[in-house]
């Protein structure tokens, strides 16, 4: 069984953030840094060459296999950002809805600018999805 790429790291946020983040970028990534930290109340650890990942979490799927992800976290995606989050209740997508301008995947959440979003919203958001995955995984800890 393949060993999982994106696990924590001892690399450095800040090296990680000025070598892929433009200025405006860097700007939205220290508000993103500053709400996941205070919604997960863990501070922030690289996960695999390009994760900003706050807390962790042990996973089992049904097929047996097992692994460790950040409880949430941020990337620099070219001119993106994205917010690593579960989004799939009707409460998250009333949120969704009021967040401002973004695209929603599977579990990533894409913007271009931290302005274009409802900085309260998101928190609502980020927490929420918190809750779900220590609800769906209980051996929640810290990375």
């Amino acid at each position: 069984m393949a060993e999982a790429k994106t696990k924590p790291t001892a690399a450095s946020v800040d090296d990680y953030l000025a070598a892929e983040a433009s200025p405006e970028q860097l700007a939205d990534c220290k508000a993103l840094m500053a709400l996941l930290k205070k919604v997960t109340k863990q501070a922030p650890k690289m996960w695999g060459p390009s994760i900003v990942g706050y807390g962790s979490y042990a996973y089992r799927y049904e097929s047996g296999r097992t692994g460790e992800s950040c409880l949430t976290g941020f990337a620099v995606r070219g001119k993106e950002l994205v917010v690593y989050l579960v989004a799939e209740g009707a409460e998250q997508q009333a949120l969704l809805a009021k967040l401002g301008k973004h695209k929603m995947g599977k579990a990533c959440l894409y913007f271009k600018r931290f302005a274009d979003l409802d900085a309260a919203v998101l928190e609502a958001l980020v927490l929420a999805s918190v809750e779900e995955i220590k609800r769906r995984h209980p051996s929640v800890g810290a990375a």
